[in-house]
Parts: structure tokens; sequence; C-alpha cells
């Protein structure tokens, strides 16, 4: 008598891509009829971030179609970070695949993901080696990157951005945190299992634009800092006493050439306005860094839900 078929729930977080999401469901459906279905059930889950154009038509069009395409579709729009983190707490599987709708982590890493995961893996996750995407952006991601790792006392992965499987005993885990902003990234570095990373090249957007903007991307950048950093506070510490040390020392050396020269020698007001000014542009950097941290202890301490559903198919 053959076994019973493991089923794996494939998450896939939309907003706006009205042109990927028909494209996406019929790229997986012929993955899995070509490499999964002989040993594998699989469940194709969209969670829609309150979209507003015709994405929700086309989900629910697939979800009559097909019943293990399933939908939730958000109240309002609960940013990048909650809404993905929310829709892999909903998964059914033994395993889950969490993966955008617009093609740039490509869908046949799924069968490397599986591979892994039967090898023994609880996690195996997708990690860029190279991007077809603007060349500033990734820059700037890879120098993000190597400032949390060297900032951060959780070893974090670089140019992971939660695109991979996770076995459902570590979905459990994520159940289990009640955090209600939660940083996916970090917590795989810090709480997961034995990962395996597969390296992959991520590729263009197959339609539409991008929905991240500088905005958001800071904001996912803040969330890593905030919350697995203590450096950067305490370097407000160790620079005001290097500043201190360094005022001590000038302020000495002026009143010693004072006193020598006392008739001859100009204090001027130059260095007075270009140490008030550095000061208060110190002053002020920290004081935004105290408030990032602030505004982290202040969400978490809220315990607001991740999302608030309008409704959900085929569940």
């Amino acid at each position: 008598m053959a076994g019973k078929k493991k089923l794996i729930s494939i998450l896939l977080p939309t907003y706006n891509e009205e042109e990927n999401v028909e494209l996406m469901y019929q790229s997986l459906i012929d993955l899995y009829n070509a490499q999964l279905k002989s040993k594998y059930n699989i469940e194709i889950i969209f969670i829609d971030n309150y979209s507003t154009d015709k994405t929700r038509e086309k989900i629910e069009k697939l979800c009559n179609k097909d019943k293990r395409v399933k939908a939730i579709f958000n109240a309002k729009n609960f940013g990048q970070i909650r809404s993905p983190f929310y829709g892999l707490l909903q998964t059914n599987g033994d395993c889950a695949v969490i993966m955008p709708a617009d093609f740039q982590d490509p869908p046949e890493k799924i069968i490397d993901f599986v591979k892994e995961w039967e090898n023994g893996y609880k996690i195996v996750i997708g990690k860029k080696i190279k991007s077809k995407e603007n060349f500033l952006m990734y820059f700037i991601r890879s120098v993000y990157y190597n400032l949390i790792k060297r900032i951060s006392e959780t070893e974090q992965i670089k140019h992971f951005t939660g695109f991979g499987l996770y076995d459902k005993k570590f979905i459990n885990v994520l159940r289990k945190l009640e955090d209600p902003f939660p940083y996916l990234r970090g917590i795989v570095a810090e709480l997961g299992f034995k990962r395996k990373e597969i390296e992959y090249v991520q590729q263009k957007r197959r339609a539409g634009k991008t929905k991240n903007n500088w905005f958001s991307l800071y904001d996912v950048a803040m969330l890593g800092i905030t919350s697995y950093s203590k450096i950067v506070l305490r370097l407000a510490t160790f620079i005001g006493f290097i500043i201190a040390g360094i005022s001590l020392l000038i302020a000495l050396y002026y009143l010693i050439m004072k006193l020598i020269y006392w008739d001859r020698y100009p204090l001027g007001t130059a260095p007075i306005l270009i140490s008030i000014y550095f000061l208060g542009a110190v002053q002020l950097f920290f004081i935004g860094l105290l408030g990032e941290y602030i505004l982290s202890i202040n969400i978490r301490i809220m315990k607001r839900p991740l999302v608030i559903e309008e409704r959900r198919i085929n569940f």
C-alpha cells in the first residue's frame, strides 16, 4: 500500500500583481506535474495585501478553477513584513515554500529545495549571488548586508530575502513567537534549524513594476538593525567619550596658547561654530537611532495582530 503523499504549501504574497498571478500559477502547476506530482500534493496560497488592480479578481478565478488554490485577502495593506509572515503561519503543508509572484526568484528552485528537505534539512533557503535588478539597488543591499552582519550579535544571512522552504517544525516555532512585526530573515538566522543555502541569480520582474521604494526598504533595514544589534546604541556612548576627550585636549591647547600668547593669539568664532554644528549633528544622528529603537519597542508592546483578513477562499 502506497504511503500518504506529503503536502507542499507554496505561499505567494501579492500586491498589484495582475500581470503575474496567472502566469505564476501556471508555472507552478507545470513544475508540479512534471517533477513533483508522483510523490507530493500541493496547495498554492495567495495572500493579497489589498491590491488596487485586478489581482484579487484573477486570484478568485484561479480559486474557482482549482481547489488547490487558496486565497487570503487582507482588509488593508499591512506591509511587506507582516503579510508574508502571517501567510506562512496559515500554511498546512509538511513544508512551506515562500516566494514572490513576480518571477524574480525562479520557481524551478523549488525542486532543489525539496531535494535538500528530503535530505534532512528543515530550512532550505535561496541566496542571491547576483541580481539582474538595478545595479545601484543591488550595491546598496550589499552594503546593508555587510553592515548588519558586522554589527549584529546573531549571524545574518547575506542576500537572503525570505525565499526558501521551511519545514512545519520551524513554522510551529514561528507560531509561538507572537511578534507583531517579525523580521523573518533574522529569525531564520537566530532560531532556525540547520539550513541549506541554494545559490541563484535573481531575475528581473517578468511584468509590472516593483512596489518597493526607498522608504519601504529603509523600514526593513531599520527593523533588522533595531532587532538584532546593540552596538549601534553603544556607539553613542563610545563616540561621546571620544569627543569629550578630544574636546578636553583642544580646550587645554587653546588655554595654553592663550596664556603664552595672551595678546597675539585670537580665539575666533570659527572653531566654536564648527564644534557646535558637529556636536549637534552627532546628537541628532543618535537621537534618530534611539527613536528607531523606541519605535520598534512601541510596536511590539502594542501587540497588534499581524494582519486583519477581509476574507479567505478554499480554506
